[in-house]
């Protein structure tokens, strides 16, 4: 009988202690692609065919490239750190989400999530690529990324990758070769299915946003100090944004007059074709542009060039000697005759017009150059007067020229400042 109890409670222990390990090893991330439990559970690395789950305040590693497949899905709760780690020579750390894939990445003002580097330098990582279906100018419809050589384009303007919101990528911009780099965030063929709103490039060594074509749409953008453009578009992007930031390095300009950063906008329709279809052709409001004084090789601020057609209302712009561009045939002739349009727009310098179009948009509806401007906190502060575009959804009624109102700072919280 002793004995009998005895093999009982041996029975009954084993058991125990098989159901604890059994609980203790559990796949929280349910990730469906074959990832098993183990040491590397907090890191991202190889291809993501499920679901997975990256849970709340915990720290993830990024080794190498980690790729969402088609039918992947990647959830990212709010106050999740991922470090991309740079221990495979030679490779960059990347994230990208390939057409049919998903991100979802829901932070909060309060505990935004952030992709960063364990080297906090420019240049430190590949950063964020979605790869969707929506319409591209390229021939044949289609284009492979720059990075993960991904397809891209398509035919469907609402195709949706997913959510990305309250998200802060730093130190991006790894160089894959003397003429390719990588972005903060980059945008391939994304349908306006997507939602991206609340998201910040920090210091990275190419541009802060990146669209090559599609329909995406973007609120509440933050660039700062990224060291090429701050944001660019090309291949026939025609989205719309509201509320976008961009903040060069604000060290002053070396010997020879050359600061750090290009463009605070640098807007193609197509490099190589400019009347590739569908043209370029975003609708942008409420927009705080601010350079680096570069007196040198890097003067322009907002460049419209290569065909592209734009409409943009609400406007500041500081510190470039030339703050409005333009240049090709296909661009201007867009202006003269009314495809584009620049309205509500402030300028402390002057617009030049490198086509030989008389524009003359300093005289169109609300613009005006050689303005002064004061700025607290490096970029907030706005301009009474503007053009209300909220008969139209995605915009908020916001008749002021810039993004941040000193009564509503939009940035507080989760993005870091210069």
């Amino acid at each position: 009988m002793k004995k009998n109890l005895l093999r009982l409670g041996f029975y009954a222990l084993t058991m125990l202690s098989v159901a604890t390990l059994s609980i203790g090893c559990s796949d929280s991330d349910n990730d469906g692609g074959g990832e098993k439990p183990d040491s590397t559970e907090l890191e991202l690395k190889g291809e993501l065919t499920g679901e997975r789950t990256l849970e709340s305040g915990k720290t993830y590693t990024l080794v190498g490239g980690y790729q969402v497949k088609s039918g992947g899905n990647l959830i990212i709760e709010e106050g999740v750190t991922i470090k991309a780690t740079r221990t495979i020579d030679g490779q960059p750390d990347y994230i990208i989400v390939e057409q049919g894939g998903r991100i979802n990445a829901l932070g909060t003002k309060e505990e935004p999530i952030i992709m960063t580097s364990t080297q906090e330098s420019p240049g430190a990582w590949g950063g964020l690529h979605i790869c969707g279906k929506a319409p591209i100018n390229l021939t044949g419809g289609t284009g492979k990324s720059e990075i993960g050589n991904a397809t891209f384009g398509g035919t469907d303007p609402t195709d949706n990758s997913g959510i990305i919101r309250y998200v802060r990528l730093e130190y991006t911009g790894f160089a894959f070769s003397e003429t390719k780099e990588s972005n903060g965030l980059t945008m391939y063929g994304v349908g306006n299915g997507t939602t991206i709103e609340y998201v910040q490039t920090y210091k990275g060594s190419d541009d802060g946003f990146e669209w090559f074509g599609g329909t995406v749409n973007a609120k509440y953008l933050v660039s700062t100090a990224s060291e090429d453009d701050s944001f660019d578009w090309t291949d026939g992007w025609i989205g719309k944004g509201q509320f976008w930031v961009a903040i060069q390095d604000q060290a002053a300009p070396g010997a020879d007059g050359t600061a750090n950063g290009d463009c605070l906008i640098e807007a193609d329709n197509r490099e190589d074709n400019f009347n590739n279809t569908p043209v370029s052709s975003p609708t942008l409001a409420n927009l705080t542009l601010i350079g680096n004084n570069d007196t040198n090789a890097q003067k322009r601020g907002i460049r419209l060039r290569a065909g592209t057609h734009v409409k943009l209302y609400n406007v500041l712009v500081a510190g470039k000697p030339n703050s409005l561009t333009t240049a090709t045939e296909q661009t201007e002739q867009s202006f003269l005759d009314g495809t584009s349009v620049v309205e509500y727009l402030y300028a402390d310098k002057g617009f030049s017009y490198e086509g030989g179009a008389a524009l003359a948009l300093d005289t169109k509806t609300g613009n005006a150059i050689n303005q002064t401007f004061t700025f607290t906190d490096g970029y907030i502060g706005t301009i009474a007067g503007g053009k209300d575009l909220s008969a139209d959804s995605f915009f908020i009624k916001a008749e002021y020229k810039g993004a941040v109102a000193a009564d509503n700072d939009w940035t507080a919280g989760w993005t870091k400042k210069l």
